[in-house]
């Protein structure tokens, strides 16, 4: 007789000594990487503000899980203080093990149906002009989520009907028709990070394909041209100036309206190392050439993330779109 023992998630040998699993197992023996000293100019401000207070206190009385505290985000102090937050959906384990994300892997739980309720009802409470709406990847499921992220837009339209929705979503990768799901359900923004350049893919993002990435996008336009999309990417992982130049010709091939560029900050020595610190210089150099190449909005900074001031960059766009001859108009007013 044969007996199985799932130990991702019932592991004895761990209850038996006291221990956690983990929270991300793949990187256990990896050697520690050397952590260099920040510059000047990457500092932010602790959390802990009264605004930041009550934002905790709602998304934790609603059971949710966001992106700011799961991937170590810089801005969470800056964002929560406004009363900002990406929220995460379908859990907080990821089925891909990115050497950079600091999202805990593993084998994800079942979905919880009453998420994309809950999900909105905390947008109603906070009050929120626009929300970002984000997930781990979860490979396990036969459409990887896409119904999931159409329930909560549909939440949010219902119970939170003056919020702007984007949403940033995993790469779909292998699942046929999710991403005409989401795109069906109609969210404001569509976004889908590349996170690095190609030549860093096996060892940055080893579980995705670039050029499945750059397709995902641009078939979003396809499907709705009206829809804002957006893709982001993380310097300072060993890659050079021209690979970054080439990815914004690639990303402006596929119709992508707005790219972010950010500083990679290792969360761990077990993380991918920092290879090197982008000067502020630099960062708006990329700024300039990409706005040259006929993005509707860049944001290029050290502390640039994706959902950073998502808000007041949602109204940008609808200006630069606006003042733009000839591009799709969007039909949420």
């Amino acid at each position: 007789m044969a007996v199985v023992l799932d130990l991702l998630t019932n592991d004895p040998r761990q209850k038996s000594e006291g221990a956690e699993r983990p929270r991300h197992p793949e990187k256990a023996k990896r050697p520690d990487q050397t952590i260099m000293r920040k510059p000047d100019w990457i500092r932010v401000k602790a959390p802990g503000s009264k605004q930041w207070a009550e934002t905790n206190r709602i998304v934790k009385e609603n059971g949710l899980v966001t992106v700011c505290e799961e991937a170590s985000c810089p801005n969470i102090g800056e964002c929560w203080d406004k009363k900002h937050a990406t929220f995460m959906i379908m859990g907080d384990t990821c089925t891909r093990a990115c050497s950079f994300c600091n999202v805990k892997t593993g084998m994800p739980a079942p979905l919880d149906a009453s998420e994309p309720e809950h999900v909105a009802q905390a947008v109603a409470k906070l009050g929120l002009s626009h929300v970002v709406i984000t997930s781990v990847d979860r490979d396990d499921l036969a459409d990887g989520g896409a119904e999931h992220f159409a329930r909560t837009i549909r939440a949010l339209r219902r119970l939170a009907p003056n919020t702007t929705i984007e949403i940033l979503t995993p790469d779909f990768l292998r699942k046929e028709g999710a991403l005409e799901v989401v795109v069906a359900a109609k969210p404001d923004v569509f976004n889908h990070n590349l996170e690095t350049v190609p030549s860093k893919y096996l060892t940055v993002r080893p579980g995705a394909r670039y050029f499945h990435s750059i397709r995902l996008l641009q078939r979003v336009k396809e499907l709705d041209p009206t829809i804002f999309t957006k893709s982001g990417i993380m310097v300072g992982l060993g890659e050079v100036r021209n690979e970054v130049l080439q990815l914004m010709d690639d990303l402006r091939s596929a119709d992508v309206d707005f790219l972010t560029i950010g500083q990679y900050l290792a969360p761990t020595k077990k993380h991918h190392q920092v290879m090197n610190f982008v000067t502020p210089d630099e960062f708006n150099s990329y700024a300039t050439i990409a706005q040259t190449k006929g993005f509707l909005l860049v944001s290029s900074s050290p502390l640039t993330r994706s959902s950073h001031h998502a808000g007041e960059d949602f109204a940008k766009l609808r200006v630069a779109r606006e003042s733009r001859p000839g591009t799709a108009k969007q039909g949420k007013a």
